[in-house]
């Protein structure tokens, strides 16, 4: 089987995370703050956070963004459901901008109507998460444009982007956000096994996504205080955190994969061009990429124009190609149902959906691979 994603592991992450257990601390040792400041650097941010999951990440940024009960917070559709449920774990409201049809970001102009209507009745969202869908970036600087006079928070969803540019900067830099949040999972650009990871440019920020992420408990700058210098045991819980560390083991492995990082996307972008090529004169829609952005390529995503999803899904599986469906609507999942949310309320997301199939794509995926997707891809719409 093909797989649609998969982690490309080889000596060198090996052979850090064994120098870790064999030499080092395995949680709270350098390895944490390596692998941040190794972010920063790439990014272009100034302060980072790592985590457990992406989902941490994103739980974290909602509660230094203040949001509390009462509160709302948007996001797309076309996402992992982690994207709303971070907005839910702070007990805050949950609503959507439907997506573009061409990038299947989010829509500019919807989000520009949606605030104008929120604003006439008083219901502004506390922050917005701004999912990179596929690992191409959202027009950001528009979007900034219309939120920060309303004082929104932005958080950019870059679990699908770490390696893209907007506008010739890498994302995670936060030019135009208040923070982004990264996600190290397997299928990811690099991975952690599990992890994921905060930036910012805002010292506020980094302060409360640090201590959300360890138990709300500083220490550092408490020893080194002339109240409780020599007092090498001292600690304190300013705020309730969670247990959202990722250990000395995870990061070590983050920090290898980093250094590939480059070769990774240089892999997945060449692959995405051998699609677009060979798949240009199939019933397809394929993926348009803005070119205020460079994509990570994430995913490969095409909708089907004439044929029926479920058929094209298991006949490719029946050959050995693992493809995928990326997503289905978070607000068409019963939980969110169960909130008040029905089909044909973002009718956009809907449409993609329903033709929506993903294909292999991973930095180790060979050319032969790709050219027996494409082959048995084209077998089964002729």
């Amino acid at each position: 089987m093909i797989p649609y994603g998969k982690h490309c592991i080889d000596q060198s992450d090996i052979d850090a995370v064994v120098d870790v257990l064999e030499n080092q601390f395995l949680t709270q040792g350098q390895m944490g703050p390596k692998f941040e400041k190794a972010i920063c650097d790439y990014v272009g941010a100034e302060y980072c956070t790592v985590v457990n999951s992406g989902t941490s990440a994103l739980h974290i940024a909602c509660l230094a963004a203040g949001v509390g009960q009462g509160d709302l917070v948007w996001t797309s559709p076309i996402s992992f459901a982690a994207s709303a449920n971070c907005a839910r774990y702070c007990g805050a409201d949950v609503d959507f901008v439907d997506i573009d049809p061409v990038t299947r970001n989010l829509c500019i102009d919807k989000l520009s109507a949606k605030l104008s209507l929120a604003q006439q009745n008083n219901r502004l969202p506390k922050a917005i998460v701004v999912v990179h869908f596929t690992g191409a970036s959202c027009d950001m600087q528009a979007i900034q444009a219309l939120t920060q006079p309303l004082g929104i928070v932005l958080i950019e969803d870059a679990a699908h982007a770490l390696g893209a540019t907007y506008q010739g900067r890498n994302i995670g830099s936060c030019q135009y956000s208040d923070m982004t949040i990264l996600s190290f999972h397997p299928v990811k650009a690099v991975t952690t096994a599990e992890g994921g990871a905060v930036t910012s440019n805002n010292a506020h920020y980094a302060k409360l996504l640090g201590l959300y992420a360890k138990h709300g408990i500083t220490r550092q700058d408490l020893i080194n205080s002339e109240e409780h210098e020599g007092e090498g045991w001292f600690y304190e819980q300013q705020l309730l955190g969670y247990n959202y560390r990722l250990s000395d083991i995870h990061a070590a492995l983050g920090l290898s994969q980093l250094q590939k990082l480059d070769g990774f996307i240089s892999r997945r972008r060449e692959q995405a061009r051998f699609y677009d090529e060979a798949l240009s004169a199939l019933p397809l829609k394929l993926p348009e990429v803005p070119a205020y952005t460079d994509s990570a390529w994430h995913i490969y995503v095409v909708e089907l124009l004439q044929h029926d999803r479920k058929k094209v899904f298991q006949a490719l599986q029946a050959k050995q190609i693992g493809v995928n469906v990326h997503y289905i609507p978070i607000h068409l999942h019963p939980y969110y149902q169960e909130l008040g949310f029905k089909p044909g309320d973002f009718p956009v997301a809907e449409k993609y959906y329903k033709m929506a199939l993903t294909l292999p794509l991973f930095p180790t995926l060979s050319r032969e691979e790709q050219e027996y997707v494409v082959q048995s891809l084209k077998e089964v719409l002729s």
